[in-house]
Parts: C-alpha cells; sequence; structure tokens
C-alpha cells in the first residue's frame, strides 16, 4: 500500500508578511498581545525529523521514505535561534521549550543548551530551560544535556505495555528503552521530570492506570493529554478522544486525589495530587496533570509562542501560517529591530481556536481549522 497523499501546507512557502517593527518604546516584560496575554514562554523546534511515527503526530502512511525534509541549510543557525530568543527574553519570555520533531535528532543540540542557558533576564535571572523529547537517544545522551545547561525534561511515553507502545510509535521501538532514558534523566541530575501521554479512545486508553501506578510515587510527573486536532495528517475524529473528565474519573476509583493550584500564570496541566492517609497531598507520592485543549479551552491566558526550525514564529499551536523571522535574520537586522518585529506580532495577536472551536457548530469552526493548520511534527506540542 502507498502513501497517502494528503494536501499539506507548505510550510517552508506560505508564510505572513512582518510587520512593521513597533516604535513603542515597552518597559521589559511589558508586551502585551490584542487580548491582554503576555508573552513569557517560547517553544523552539530545531528539527522536522523524528525517528517515531506515532499515529496522532507523524503517521508512516504520509512521513514515508519518499517524504521530504528541510535541507540542512534551511535550518536556522544555533547562533539566530538565540538572538531569537534573546528578543523574546527582553519581551518577558522567561522558559523555553526545545522540541521537534525530536529535537535530540539535532546535531549539536548540546551547543545551542548551552547557548541559552547562557541568557539572562533583564534583571539577571536564569531562563528554565526545558526539553521534549520521545526518550528514545535520552539514555545515551542525558548527562550531557545537564552538563550543558538543561534543567529539565519532559518525556512522551504513550503505554507501559510493550505491545501497545510498539504499535503506538509504529517503528517496534520498546518501552524499556525509553524507561531506561527516564532513568538516565533522574541519575544526571535532571528536576522535575514529565512524562506526557496521548490519550487515544480505542488505542490506550488500558495504559491509563498501569501508567499511574508505575509512576506514583516516582518523583516523575504524569501528564494526560486529550488527542488533539493538530495539523491534517493524523485523521483527527472527535470519538477518538477521551477527555480529561473521564480519565480523572477513572483514576479517582483507584486512588484518593486531591486538586492542586496551577503551578504558574498561563499553566496548561490542571494539577493533581496523590492524597496520604490523612486526605491531604503527600508530596512523596507525586502528583498527574491532565491537558484538555479539546474538551476545556485555555486561550484566555496563553502566554506561548512557537519558533519553527527554519524560523517562522507561529501565535497558536492550531495557527496555519507564522511570520517568516529567518528572511529578517538573514537581511542583517540588528538585535533593536528583531526585537521591535517580536513586539509588534505579539501585540496583533487574537488567536483563541480551542475557544472558538468549543463554542460553534461544526459548519461554523474558524476558517483556519478546515484543512490548513500547522502539523505537530512541525511546530512542537
Amino acid at each position: 500500500m502507498g502513501e497517502r497523499v494528503i494536501p499539506l501546507i507548505d510550510e517552508r512557502q506560505a508564510a505572513l508578511p512582518l510587520p512593521s517593527p513597533s516604535g513603542l518604546e515597552l518597559p521589559p516584560g511589558h508586551l502585551r498581545d490584542a487580548r491582554g496575554r503576555p508573552l513569557r514562554d517560547l517553544r523552539i523546534s530545531v528539527t522536522d525529523r523524528c525517528n517515531f511515527r506515532c499515529s496522532y503526530c507523524m503517521p508512516k502512511d504520509v512521513f514515508g521514505k519518499h517524504y521530504s525534509y528541510l535541507p540542512h541549510s534551511a535550518l536556522l543557525s544555533f547562533e539566530e535561534i538565540t538572538r531569537v530568543a534573546r528578543a523574546a527574553v527582553r519581551h518577558g519570555v522567561r522558559k523555553l521549550r526545545l522540541t521537534g520533531g525530536e529535537p535530540l535528532l539535532r546535531k549539536g543540540i548540546e551547543q545551542l543548551i548551552a547557548q541559552l542557558a547562557a541568557l539572562r533576564t533583564p534583571a539577571g535571572q536564569p531562563l528554565d530551560i526545558t526539553l521534549t523529547t520521545n526518550g528514545s537517544l535520552l539514555a545515551r545522551k542525558a548527562q550531557a544535556l545537564k552538563d550543558a545547561g538543561l534543567q529539565r525534561v519532559t518525556v512522551s511515553l504513550d503505554g507501559l505495555d510493550d505491545a501497545t507502545f510498539r504499535r503506538m510509535n509504529d517503528v517496534d521501538f520498546p518501552v524499556a528503552a525509553v524507561l531506561a532514558g527516564i532513568d538516565a534523566a533522574r541519575a544526571a541530575g535532571l528536576r522535575n521530570i514529565k512524562v506526557n501521554m496521548v490519550v487515544k479512545r480505542g488505542a490506550n486508553e488500558d495504559q491509563i492506570l498501569p501508567m499511574a501506578r508505575h509512576f506514583r510515587g516516582s518523583g516523575v510527573t504524569l501528564r494526560f493529554i486529550e488527542y488533539m486536532d493538530v495539523g491534517t495528517t493524523n485523521g483527527w475524529r472527535m470519538d477518538e478522544v477521551l477527555p480529561s473528565a473521564d480519565v480523572v474519573r477513572l483514576l479517582q476509583d483507584a486512588f484518593a486525589l486531591v486538586p492542586l493550584a496551577a503551578s504558574a500564570p498561563g499553566e496548561t496541566a490542571m494539577r493533581w495530587g496523590y492524597a496520604g492517609p490523612d486526605g491531604r497531598h503527600d508530596p512523596a507520592l507525586g502528583e498527574i496533570g491532565t491537558i484538555s485543549s479539546v474538551t476545556q479551552a485555555f486561550c484566555g491566558d496563553c502566554n506561548r509562542a512557537r519558533l519553527s526550525m527554519e524560523g517562522r514564529l507561529y501565535l497558536c499551536l492550531f495557527a496555519s501560517q507564522g511570520h517568516d523571522l529567518r528572511a529578517l535574520l538573514r537581511s542583517g537586522a540588528d538585535d533593536e529591530t528583531i526585537e521591535a518585529t517580536l513586539a509588534a506580532i505579539w501585540a496583533q495577536r487574537n488567536d483563541r481556536y480551542s475557544e472558538l472551536r468549543a463554542t460553534l457548530p461544526p459548519e461554523a469552526q474558524p476558517a483556519h481549522s478546515s484543512g490548513r493548520r500547522v502539523e505537530m511534527s512541525y511546530i512542537g506540542g
């Protein structure tokens, strides 16, 4: 059977025009979008390649052997990425997350981490530097990543049953190797390790309780993510979404849970702590989280921007186009122009896709939901 032919957005060609650099002088960290939301989190995709073929992200019948990836010359260099990050930090970003594709496939990723770890806020504070990975290369790279300045890591893992996990990643990769990567990250001293499980009804919902039992009390925070309608290749259907409320009810049947406050403004996860015998959260038992971008929109306080591997800045996970910062970077623009352009882009931001999806009937969904969304593998999660 041949590869499916699906009309993808050609992110390498389509781009939004850059707005004129704003002449507005803002104190550091005071930038707001059109809905009053600050910029606090920059997610940086460093590659469009991945060694897994998860059906909800890079299905094999689309991203097969004939799929054309970006040439290395098209990717932002580490120095270019750092320039954008520095401008974003000037405007209030405090967290940088490296993603992909699979970011550990980017050669020399440790050098980029070292450059980003050297950045400081206007007040002189270090940034929160983290990375999301499928864990396949983590065992061999964890110590080097920590030595370069990485502080935290999030590992994607969609089940503990080996047969289920191999089916989900669709490249026959064993779950034991990912667990070994998590152990290596802990041994290297990476802190606040999280594991993300995408829950797809009919595929892996039977792994919810085994995953919870495995990571309870381990020091690793497990988060359950609703299967999302990102991109156009995964064949997303609402009936394959298991709402987070159902996940929590299942967990509450097995464990005593207590709700926890958000850890930071703009936090995407609802937090639940495992309770001890006294009915209060026992930190030694840890916590779980649910990310409900389908059933419970959190657009209202979304403070994230996403930079693609070849320099497109996206203002929403469900966007169809981004602003081409690579052209600006390679035009010889100075740092002040990059900062001003970034401010102008964010100031006009008005995205709230998930809120609109939740309130409109199918025939009235937002225009950019009808076959023109950027792919998860291109923009990162």
